[in-house]
């Protein structure tokens, strides 16, 4: 039997990369999975592919937008059991350069919306007394890189929520983990490419030898299935023990 059958999944930034990867994970297992994300054409294709899977629009800036991908997931599933907080974007300037209105969008994206849905889902989890709630943080979630000031901060302030909501959770049957990945093979990834280069002043054939697995161990990007299979260690009953933690896959990066 699936492990994940009869629970509901929402997985934000769902349409590419780690999210998609996720979702298609947990839908494998069973689970019914609301895609979200701001790509529509991308969603309703990436939707279309899983067995009882459904794509919702969302944009994570706005309060009514996360509202309604809520209740409209609580209205077609009946509950929400699994929520991975994963929607990110990322701009790369030095701080004296970095646009304010850039740098609201970040966190409000990464931190805020987070917050929010967390908030929306917890009553429901804890009246079932069982939950599982991601946060798909960064290895910068742990540590810096310069010139990524908003991300950062922002990574940071997620593994600070994924702790209080695992304190707050744990006597009802709900765990919040962070995972926290080096890079990712991914869009959000090869568009900083050409940023990294400029501020660098290196080549862009150069970035993700010198920039991106400089640091590792294991000097290579990440797959996103790689990520998407520890997210459903964390979501299953194994899994049950692990909470308030950030779980690092980052190939050895932080090991320095």
């Amino acid at each position: 039997m699936a492990q994940f059958a009869g629970k509901v999944a929402l997985v934000t930034g769902a349409a590419s990369g780690i999210g998609l990867a996720i979702a298609q994970e947990l839908a494998e297992q069973g689970a019914r999975v609301t895609l979200a994300d701001i790509d529509v054409e991308g969603g309703q294709k990436a939707a279309s592919q899983l067995e009882g899977a459904r794509f919702e629009r969302a944009d994570m800036t706005s309060s009514q937008d996360l509202q309604r991908l809520v209740a409209d997931t609580l209205a077609a599933e009946g509950h929400i059991d699994i929520l991975v907080n994963n929607a990110g974007i990322q701009h790369v300037a030095p701080i004296q350069e970095f646009p304010e209105a850039k740098w609201r969008q970040i966190i409000d994206i990464m931190l805020t919306a987070p917050f929010l849905l967390t908030k929306a889902v917890l009553p429901g989890m804890y009246e079932r007394k069982w939950g599982r709630i991601l946060n798909i943080a960064s290895v910068h979630g742990l540590i810096a890189s310069p010139f990524k000031s908003a991300y950062v901060s922002a990574k940071h302030g997620l593994v600070g929520l994924t702790k209080v909501t695992a304190l707050e959770g744990g006597p009802y049957g709900v765990t919040c983990n962070a995972i926290c990945p080096s890079y990712v093979r991914t869009a959000l990834v090869e568009k900083q490419i050409a940023d990294q280069a400029r501020i660098h002043g290196i080549p862009e054939s150069e970035v993700v030898e010198k920039i991106m697995v400089s640091e590792g161990a294991i000097r290579r990007l990440l797959e996103p299935k790689e990520v998407a299979q520890l997210a459903l260690y964390l979501c299953s009953e194994a899994g049950s023990g692990i909470t308030g933690s950030a779980q690092v896959i980052d190939c050895g990066w932080t090991a320095h």
